[in-house]
């Protein structure tokens, strides 16, 4: 009789171990860390961004807009991977910023095809 289940319980086995190898799926490039930091107050003002992700990024598909709190677009200079970690999105600016409150919007495509967006805030002291 224990026989007879051996087969199945050793399937059972097998998926098992197979699942604890294969570890979580990298589903969706996942914003962990800004620089200047989520919310942070600095001066003085940043002449770059650096939008750090989960997983690596597909550049080609990815974006950033940053606006001062009444509207005026600041427009990047440059977009770009860091060469030593494509998860790290370097968004170079013409000139540092002048004080005042910053909004951060943000579109990725991750290297496993998933899009994700958000949007954060810092702000330049004087």
């Amino acid at each position: 009789m224990v026989m007879t289940n051996m087969p199945r319980y050793l399937a059972l086995l097998v998926l098992a171990a197979v699942m604890v190898a294969s570890g979580p799926a990298r589903a969706h490039a996942l914003l962990q860390k800004t620089i200047p930091a989520v919310g942070a107050e600095v001066s003085p003002g940043p002449a770059s961004l650096r939008l750090h992700f989960s997983e690596g990024i597909e550049l080609a598909f990815s974006g950033v807009a940053i606006a001062m709190a009444d509207g005026v677009a600041i427009t990047p200079r440059s977009l770009t991977l860091d060469p030593a970690d494509d998860a790290t999105l370097v968004v170079s600016l013409s000139a540092p910023l002048a004080p005042g409150q910053y909004e951060v919007a943000w579109h990725v495509v991750s290297v496993d095809t998933h899009k994700t967006q958000g949007h954060y805030g810092f702000a330049v002291k004087p």
